[in-house]
Formats: structure tokens, sequence, C-alpha cells
């Protein structure tokens, strides 16, 4: 776990140059593309059929040359096929809601959880959130990554996390736990999205 007020500061990375976090983008491009291309083997025919293989990657420019991924993509190999890891190597699943059809799902190794926190961290640090402060996170927990993306962001920071849910603006006045929560707590950064 990150020391606590260690993440207050901007990283090295953060301060890069442009060049750098190029080289870098470009590096981790490649070898993404190689595992997706090697493991899920949706990928495999998709790059064979546009006629391109991961090696024609060869400045962040070619990107072009590769198709995207569509939603359409992670519905036809539903639940688990685009998973480019052994189903033991997956600690957490999410998935969307499926009201435009078949959910999405997504599987999370460990190394991506530490990652995903890492980057929830820098962005609450960006937003002005520091490690003294409490965070009241009013995502849902449940299927949806939001809540405990921004749970485990905050935590990362070194903040107190105060775990919430999204209704919380239907919250009538001092009476409300939840009013009630961030009253006496003082929070000071308050995660909260909301729905279309």
């Amino acid at each position: 776990m990150t020391p606590m007020g260690t993440l207050d500061s901007l990283e090295p990375i953060e301060k890069a140059s442009k060049d750098a976090l190029a080289a870098l983008q470009l590096d981790r491009l490649k070898a993404t593309l190689h595992q997706a291309y090697e493991r899920v083997p949706h990928y495999k025919k998709k790059l064979d059929a546009a006629d391109v293989h991961p090696s024609d990657l060869k400045e962040l420019a070619d990107l072009a040359k590769f198709p995207f991924t569509t939603k359409e993509d992670l519905r036809q190999n539903y639940p688990f096929g685009m998973f480019a890891v052994p189903m033991a190597d997956i600690v957490r699943i999410h998935a969307s809601s499926g009201t435009t059809g078949k959910p999405t799902v997504v599987g999370y190794t460990k190394t991506d959880i530490d990652s995903w926190s890492l980057l929830m961290a820098r962005s609450i640090r960006a937003a002005g959130g520091r490690s003294a402060d409490k965070i009241h996170v009013a995502y849902g927990y449940g299927l949806f990554t939001g809540g405990l993306g921004a749970h485990y962001g905050g935590e990362a920071l070194g903040a107190a996390v105060i775990p919430g849910r999204r209704r919380l603006h239907r919250a009538a006045g001092p009476a409300h736990p939840r009013f009630s929560t961030r009253h006496h707590h003082g929070d000071a950064v308050l995660y909260a999205g909301h729905r279309r």
C-alpha cells in the first residue's frame, strides 16, 4: 500500500516530457496488442481480417491501421471471450447493466486493480483531493465499476473513504443519514456522478 501523503505530489511520469510520454504509450500499446493478438481469438481473427499484425505498430500514428473494438464485439464474446488472461488470474468481475443488450463484462487481475486504484488516486488528486481529506463516494457499489474505483482510489491516495450510495441527491434535509454523515464528518470531497 502507498504510504499516506505519498501521492499528494505529482509523480515523475506526470511531469514527463511529451516525447517521454509518447515513448511509454508506444511501448505499452505494443505489449497490449501482442497480448491481445496472442491470447484472444477474437482479436487475432479481427486483426488478420484487417490485414494488420501487432508488429505493424511502429509509431503511435500507426494505431489508425487497427480496427476498433466495438460494443458489438464485446457482446458477441459474452461473457468471458475477450479476457486475455486465464480465469484463475481474475480477481474481480464487473459488468454494465445490459439495458441496451447483453451486459459488457470486464475482468480484472490484481495488477489491473492496483493500476486502476493509482489512476483513480491521481484523478482525485487532480481534482484537489489530498491524503488528509475525507472522501464520500456516492456512486453505487454494485457491478458498475465507479463506486469501487473511487473507493480504492481514495484509499490509495491515503484519504479516509466514506462509502455512500448513488441516490444522495434525494436526501431530504438534515434528518437524512447521508446528510448527517457528511455534516458530522466534514467531507472535503464528494465523489458522485449522474445518470443520463
